[in-house]
């Protein structure tokens, strides 16, 4: 079910992403599993935004080793100090602390609620795009999800991750969890949205 991206895949499409964050590196693109009509992004937004990033509602192998990673994380991270500052550093190389601060005119920043139970903020969000970041001593993510029009006139869902590493112990952190990213953490986000799609799809069908 994981299905992987090559990087061009979600960046040759013309999201608005691209132009707020031509200073960050996409480093990770994945196929969602959901699908649906436009208006159905909403739907998959809302979802994001009630899942628990490290699998504490799921019973799968999977998800309790992704959950046992963040906790270590948040355990590192506590006793070294890199979520002193959650979402209040500067951009690296930048002025501004959010990438709300180079929204458009024509771009309305989201609404400012709790997506899941992680420290990520949203930034924008489209009919057919919503990214939110999070900014720590170690880095500057974005996670940012596009909806992606199929040939049969129905929609795919498509994650990309872009960071800006923090400093000379970003681009470190970033090697060292790259592994830990692929092979458990994101193959364990995409099973809980899977099954809350199923979910979601046949609650309707009742």
């Amino acid at each position: 079910m994981e299905t992987r991206l090559e990087t061009s895949r979600h960046s040759s499409l013309p999201w608005r992403i691209s132009e707020l964050a031509p200073d960050f590196d996409l480093i990770d693109a994945w196929a969602l599993p959901a699908e649906g009509e436009l208006e159905e992004f909403s739907d998959l937004c809302e979802l994001f935004n009630r899942l628990d990033p490290a699998g504490a509602d799921s019973a799968q192998p999977s998800s309790r080793l992704s959950n046992a990673l963040f906790r270590l994380r948040s355990w590192m991270g506590e006793r070294l100090g890199w979520d002193a500052e959650i979402n209040t550093l500067p951009i690296p190389g930048c002025d501004e602390t959010s990438l709300r601060d180079r929204l458009p005119d024509d771009l309305v920043a989201a609404s400012d609620v709790q997506v899941g139970s992680s420290p990520f903020r949203p930034v924008y969000r489209t009919r057919d795009e919503f990214a939110v970041e999070l900014s720590n001593r170690t880095v500057h993510a974005i996670l940012h999800l596009g909806w992606v029009p199929q040939p049969d006139g129905r929609y795919r869902g498509q994650m990309g991750v872009y960071v800006k590493p923090r400093g000379r112990l970003g681009p470190a952190y970033m090697a060292l969890i790259a592994p830990f990213r692929h092979y458990i953490v994101y193959p364990a986000l995409l099973r809980r949205i899977d099954h809350a799609w199923k979910r979601r799809r046949s609650v309707r069908e009742i």
